[in-house]
């Protein structure tokens, strides 16, 4: 057994070359790792449940100005009122399918104009993020996020709506390797408590890298594709 936990100390050092470094990055819970890396692997039962970093919520600004020019300034000003009205509204702003980045007032225009569902309209997607921190929960965090987007005053014939449903972020999930290795091993020693000498205890794959899943309205679970192996000793 002591031969194998430093094999796994020495698989929980050892970062995999090709996946990407998520040690402080913020990613969406419900953007796969699996999708983007393209790796294949089943969900262990052993992981690190936690409340996620923060609440998300996709939202968009739709403008149907007639003149192509104040359509798109409009939706323009009012995305910069949304920046701007951010802070005192206890939210953050970001762009992003997988890796999330800040939206600020240096970067508006890296936020694209595209075309609506009908004629004559335009949009632009983002999220709003509310922390998740303390006592507060997920209603708590989605009502402060509701209240914002009513707050942030329409310019023109441009209006801005919640879209779709909410989710979760969790910011570095890499950073939490050490903690869910530990979980491992310490359920890898019960297990081998439980079957007696006779048998010994091998885990696989913890040199993959940390994937992630819903595990509750505002909670993540954070997980290391392993294998566990119990075989008898020779």
């Amino acid at each position: 057994m002591k031969g194998t936990l430093a094999v796994i100390a020495l698989a929980l050092i050892a970062a995999p070359g090709a996946a990407q470094d998520l040690q402080s990055q913020e990613v969406v819970v419900t953007a796969s790792r699996i999708e983007q890396d393209g790796y294949q692997r089943d969900m262990p039962a052993v992981g690190l449940r936690r409340t996620a970093d923060f609440l998300v919520q996709e939202v968009t600004i739709r403008g149907d100005s007639r003149d192509p020019k104040q359509r798109a300034s409009e939706i323009r000003q009012m995305l910069q009122k949304a920046v701007q009205m951010a802070g005192q509204n206890g939210v953050q702003l970001a762009y992003g399918d997988y890796i999330l980045t800040p939206l600020t007032m240096d970067n508006l225009d890296e936020v694209t104009l595209s075309d609506d569902n009908r004629p004559d309209s335009q949009k632009i997607d983002f999220l709003v993020k509310a922390q998740l921190a303390g006592k507060e929960g997920g209603a708590a965090a989605q009502k402060r996020i509701e209240s914002y987007v009513e707050a942030v005053p329409e310019v023109g014939r441009a209006q801005m709506d919640e879209s779709g449903d909410s989710s979760l972020s969790i910011v570095g999930p890499d950073q939490y390797r050490l903690q869910i290795g530990d979980k491992v091993m310490d359920d890898a020693r019960a297990l081998s408590a439980k079957m007696g000498p006779s048998y010994a205890v091998s885990i696989e794959g913890l040199n993959m890298p940390v994937m992630w899943t819903h595990a509750g309205p505002s909670e993540v679970m954070l997980y290391i594709p392993y294998k566990l192996i119990i075989v008898p000793k020779p």
